[in-house]
């Protein structure tokens, strides 16, 4: 028989002997088991319900022990918020916009570009009053404010749903990323131009804009026509490549033109079997490297991501690609754009990022920012992180100066100069900008002291229950001989837990009660 059973059965024994007349409030008191004795702490694990006295497992263990200031809110510590001294600003994810996170991060540390966006004229910030939220409206102010807060605000990560949301990408929706690129700098490339300082209407074109021409060769005449286009990206395919020389090397090798796609040459005037090549004449400030990894499989109908294992060089020399031999055009590499999964539609995005400033290289993963120890890009964690693939390569060797990755879909180089000029190095904020970043931070700082005073207030409030709750604990269950009173379990439950309302219990019916009931109990004996 159960332990609960055994002892309502032991409770109820004397009814067989006792005369309902004879009854007494001792028989009343044994057989509702008032005077059981409680239980102690440790001799069970919840609340016995054959026991009125015992008062374990109803959510005591969080009083009783040691006082736990964190137990008594639910508020994390404010300061966890605030950027440290030497670190840099995150970005909020605000679902599926990691990719976009990264590509800000990118554009951030480009130092010239950087400068050049705070020159722009903003006077919507400029006449901004001090006492209402700046709201920026164009692509160029949304980057200018993005920028000044990520330069100089106190807070740890902040918030880029302005952009986010004035670009059209708050549908919670994976976007193409390696689309999203050049289409935002063409969008950025067409508000600067409005712009009536020259130097601003070319900042994109002198960064990141290349120039090359498709140049095609009748086999029949020789006619050689060239059709010029400009770039923000050079897209490259790593299928069936081992490294970025390979890439490179059939980005722009000759294409033999013939059957169904011959060449319409003008001078034949009729289709002829040609062909066709990629020029490269000149090249941007920052090269910028799709390394195309999500592709169309026509199987599927579908896109899919190759996990092919690329490598790539820290020193990059691009002049033997180059139309016109230049002695020297060496890139160092400064960012590498990195996806996470095996999935073209699904996955995360991070990038490794070199501070041009200190050359050492920082990873950034949306709010969580973490320094790479040393002063070399260490790739390796993010490769083991990779999701199991059925045809799980091994990954190759790297030789010193270069870099292997099987996730790195964009790396971003710089182009080396004869001389850096150190007074480069530092970037000024506008005033009018510095004004709306210390005005956020005033806010900031204003959060922070109120989340500080209601945590205090909540440890104050848990002391004093800890305290309240341990007092409780001595004087229940009452001395023997002592009157007795009945609490709900479910009352002192929501007492314990100290985040539910509660109302004064109101026992002044219980005893009169019970007795009734006791006496209608015994009447039909």
């Amino acid at each position: 028989m159960a332990p609960r059973l055994q002892l309502e059965k032991a409770a109820w024994r004397w009814v067989d002997t006792v005369k309902p007349e004879d009854v007494t409030q001792e028989h009343i008191e044994l057989a509702y088991r008032i005077a059981v004795p409680a239980c102690k702490r440790g001799t069970c694990r919840r609340n016995c319900k054959g026991n009125p006295n015992c008062l374990v497992g109803i959510g005591e263990h969080t009083w009783l022990g040691e006082i736990d200031e964190n137990a008594f809110h639910n508020i994390d510590d404010p300061n966890s918020e605030r950027r440290d001294k030497n670190t840099f600003v995150g970005l909020t994810n605000l679902g599926a916009t990691c990719y976009v996170n990264t590509f800000l991060q990118v554009w951030f540390h480009n130092l010239e570009l950087r400068r050049m966006l705070y020159l722009c004229q903003n006077s919507r910030a400029e006449g901004h009053n001090a006492e209402s939220d700046y709201e920026p409206k164009t692509i160029c102010e949304h980057l200018q404010y993005l920028f000044a807060l990520l330069q100089n605000s106190n807070r740890r990560y902040i918030d880029p749903s302005g952009l986010v949301k004035a670009l059209g990408l708050d549908t919670g929706q994976q976007q193409d990323a390696q689309e999203f690129s050049k289409l935002f700098l063409s969008l950025l490339e067409d508000t600067l131009s409005k712009q009536k300082d020259p130097n601003l209407q070319n900042v994109i074109q002198q960064q990141f804009c290349g120039q090359f021409s498709y140049v095609t060769v009748c086999n029949q005449c020789g006619r050689s026509s060239a059709l010029p286009s400009r770039f923000y990206e050079l897209e490259l395919n790593i299928q069936g490549h081992k490294n970025l020389t390979e890439c490179i090397t059939e980005f722009l090798k000759e294409e033999k033109l013939d059957g169904d796609n011959r060449y319409f040459c003008e001078s034949c005037q009729s289709k002829q079997s040609a062909t066709r090549r990629i020029k490269l004449h000149s090249l941007p400030r920052t090269l910028n490297l799709q390394l195309m990894r999500f592709v169309f499989d026509r199987q599927s109908g579908h896109k899919k991501k190759l996990n092919t294992f690329i490598s790539f060089p820290e020193v990059l020399d691009m002049a033997p690609f180059l139309e016109a031999k230049e002695e020297k055009c060496t890139y160092e590499l400064s960012a590498v754009l990195i996806h996470r999964g095996v999935s073209a539609y699904s996955g995360h995005y991070i990038a490794h990022v070199r501070d041009a400033r200190t050359n050492d290289w920082y990873k950034f993963n949306d709010e969580e920012i973490e320094k790479m120890e040393g002063k070399k890009l260490q790739l390796g964690i993010e490769e083991d992180l990779a999701e199991t693939v059925k045809s799980q390569a091994r990954k190759p060797k790297s030789s010193k100066g270069y870099h292997c990755s099987r996730n790195a879909y964009m790396l971003v180089y710089k182009r080396q100069t004869e001389e850096e000029d150190q007074t480069q190095m530092n970037v000024e904020m506008p005033a009018f900008l510095q004004r709306l970043v210390d005005q956020d931070n005033k806010k900031f700082e204003e959060w922070c002291s109120e989340m500080a005073d209601m945590r205090k207030q909540s440890v104050d409030k848990g002391k004093a229950k800890h305290v309240e709750v341990k007092e409780l604990y001595e004087l229940l269950p009452a001395q023997e001989g002592e009157p007795y009173e009945f609490v709900p379990v479910e009352w002192l439950k929501k007492w314990l837990d100290d985040s539910t309302a509660i109302k004064a219990i109101d026992n002044s019916h219980t005893v009169n009660i019970f007795l009734l009931f006791a006496s209608f109990i015994f009447y039909f004996i």
